[in-house]
């Protein structure tokens, strides 16, 4: 246990750092791709047209939740490395924003072929596994008090 000003705290095990620094990695990407998308900067991400065309006419709805999703993934990592319980909270919101995004894409919609792929099928199956995980273990570090 270390102390921080009024608050016992446990001390940070060696895979806080590693799993926050991935998934701060990890969770880059998916802003990338939403700043791109924003940005009109599609065209470099270089994708066949009908996905560009898919991508940037996504409703204001499904964009919201898309942004809810891949931001508070990004700001639960940082807040997760700054050893924060913040973080189980806004994992839980990236959550809600993927539950919003997936049910644009896997019910509103249709996809374009070229996106529905068992490829791009299991890549939708890891971000929801890393997400659900990211939450999980934020959880659980506060739980034990790696988090304050």
């Amino acid at each position: 246990m270390e102390t921080t000003g009024r608050f016992a705290t446990t001390k940070a095990p060696w895979h806080l750092w590693v799993v926050g620094v991935v998934s701060l990695l990890w969770n880059s990407g998916g802003v990338m791709s939403y700043m791109a998308t924003k940005l009109g900067q599609l065209e470099a991400m270089e994708m066949p047209p009908e996905q560009l065309t898919y991508f940037a006419n996504f409703p204001a709805w499904s964009v919201a939740f898309w942004a809810v999703g891949v931001w508070g993934a990004f700001i639960g990592s940082a807040l997760l490395l700054l050893r924060r319980k913040l973080a189980v909270t806004v994992f839980g919101i990236s959550i809600v924003g993927l539950i919003g995004t997936t049910f644009y894409q896997r019910v509103a919609s249709e996809l374009p072929a070229s996106l529905d792929t068992t490829g791009h099928l299991l890549f939708a199956l890891a971000i929801w596994v890393i997400t659900i995980g990211l939450f999980l273990y934020a959880r659980r570090m506060a739980a034990t008090g790696v988090l304050r």
